[in-house]
């Protein structure tokens, strides 16, 4: 029994303290809250030098964190979380294109988007943490479930390249329009409130509205990316610093990127491909470590190959590599003809 046992070994061969993984969710949870209270303290709408400067700064504590595990443990840990991280950080990017859908179409004022997407954020870690904890025990007690992830990454892939995500954001219209008929919900922002006072009578604010149209979309997104990631690495401390390392600094980077990212055409399929190529590791994986009975009699499938971490990684970077250049000559292109 291989792969059912592929947490415990993982851990058992990663000479990691304890104490070293507990400081570094400790830090990383502190980094959080002082984000969140830095949002709604202080809201405002950043420029594009603060946004960068607090990309940049995420962007580097995740590298140094690699660097960590590379001197700590070993270069393939290193190149897992790397490769988990980059994964986790092009899902949390399409992410965006669904959170400025719904920014505009509830026409949150700009000045309290920050605290608005960091409660999102919130939820998007809380929700992740769930299903990394559902999905270790699913992997360590069924070594079968890595064929239905496979099978739901190719199946997500395809839904990517032919549904847009002004379709996704119609679908959870519906839970608004339920909730607006049984709560007493004004068409009028106060501040950051969620709830305010209107002709003597207490009432939600927009804001509700917004704070569960962005719980669905991490609901949704929470659901591709971790059978995404476990096709990189099933190490569940590896699993959740990548998310987080992934999830912090998407606040500015949506700020950062602003207009440019409804623009960045490709970048869908890019994502798509990601998914699909993960979809087909974690099926190849699966044959590989096989014990169904009805698939060549319960043993593993010799011809079925293992997908280095490294050539994961490899995929991952070159397919936002040229989701991205595609999508920007395609947006120069537009705008020189729009200008003849």
């Amino acid at each position: 029994m291989l792969l059912p046992s592929l947490l415990t070994a993982a851990t058992a061969e990663r000479p990691l303290p304890a104490a070293f993984e507990i400081v570094t969710l400790t830090i990383l949870v502190a980094i959080l809250i002082a984000d969140l209270v830095l949002a709604y303290r202080r809201p405002h709408v950043p420029s594009t030098r603060e946004s960068a400067l607090w990309v940049s700064l995420y962007v580097g504590l995740a590298l140094v964190f690699a660097l960590l595990m590379l001197l700590l443990v070993d270069a393939e840990h290193a190149g897992q979380f790397i490769a988990g991280w980059v994964t986790e950080y092009s899902l949390s990017i399409d992410n965006l294109f669904v959170f400025v859908i719904i920014m505009a179409k509830f026409s949150v004022p700009r000045k309290y988007q920050q605290e608005v997407l960091m409660v999102g954020i919130v939820i998007a870690l809380v929700l992740r943490g769930i299903f990394i904890l559902l999905g270790a025990q699913l992997i360590e007690s069924f070594s079968w479930i890595f064929y239905i992830f496979g099978a739901f990454l190719v199946y997500t892939a395809i839904r990517q390249v032919f549904e847009n995500h002004d379709d996704m954001e119609d679908t959870e219209s519906g839970v608004i329009r339920f909730l607006r008929k049984r709560i007493a919900i004004t068409d009028q922002f106060d501040g950051g409130k969620l709830r305010t006072v209107i002709d003597g009578k207490r009432m939600f604010t927009p804001i509700l509205v917004v704070f569960i149209a962005i719980g669905t979309t991490d609901l949704i997104f929470a659901l591709d990316s971790i059978p995404a990631i476990f096709g990189i690495t099933t190490d569940p401390f590896l699993v959740f610093t990548a998310n987080i390392f992934a999830l912090m600094g998407l606040r500015q980077l949506y700020f950062l990127l602003g207009d440019l990212i409804d623009k960045l055409e490709y970048l869908h399929y890019g994502i798509a491909f990601i998914l699909a190529f993960i979809g087909v590791k974690l099926v190849f994986h699966a044959l590989h470590e096989n014990e169904l009975p009805f698939i060549n009699g319960g043993h593993g499938v010799e011809w079925a190959p293992e997908i280095s971490t490294w050539t994961s990684l490899a995929v991952i970077v070159s397919s936002m590599a040229v989701a991205t250049i595609a999508s920007l000559i395609k947006l120069r292109v537009d705008r020189a003809r729009a200008r003849s």
